[in-house]
């Protein structure tokens, strides 16, 4: 009797198939940083500088903490969404909860001339560049 063994690419083959399946599927689609309760960024360059608009809905002013480094911004919060005590919940689609986003930036940004704004649940962050990281003109002699 002779034994045979199994090819092993056969195996990783299946295995890349049952990969790519899963992810041409939907299955993975709802996992993106705008789902549960941490908040949706949009990330703008305005001439040298970087704006930054950031979704807060249900957030208190108060409970908001933005931290800046090099090139790199920190908002941690907390979202809370409150019911009567005798409301019968029939859905829930608002989640709640706390949240700490790190944004990494292309370019150094200038911590003290950070300007935020915020109104109606939307954060808007003003992050000036970095003059040592501003291209410089260089003059030939």
């Amino acid at each position: 009797m002779i034994m045979g063994f199994a090819d092993p690419y056969d195996a990783l083959l299946n295995l890349q198939r049952s990969l790519q399946a899963t992810l041409s599927s939907d299955w993975l689609q709802d996992l993106t940083p705008n789902r549960g309760p941490f908040p949706p960024i949009n990330v703008f360059q305005q001439r040298e500088d970087i704006l930054a608009i950031i979704e807060l809905p249900g957030v208190k002013k108060d409970e908001l903490q933005i931290q800046a480094k090099e090139n790199a911004i920190r908002i941690v919060g907390k979202k809370t969404i409150e019911y009567p005590e005798e409301a019968s919940l029939h859905r829930r689609e608002r989640i709640s909860g706390e949240f700490d986003r790190t944004l990494s930036l292309p370019v150094q940004i200038e911590p003290d001339g950070i300007k935020a704004e915020y109104r109606d649940g939307i954060l808007a962050l003003f992050l000036p560049r970095a003059e040592s990281d501003k291209p410089r003109t260089i003059k030939i002699s």
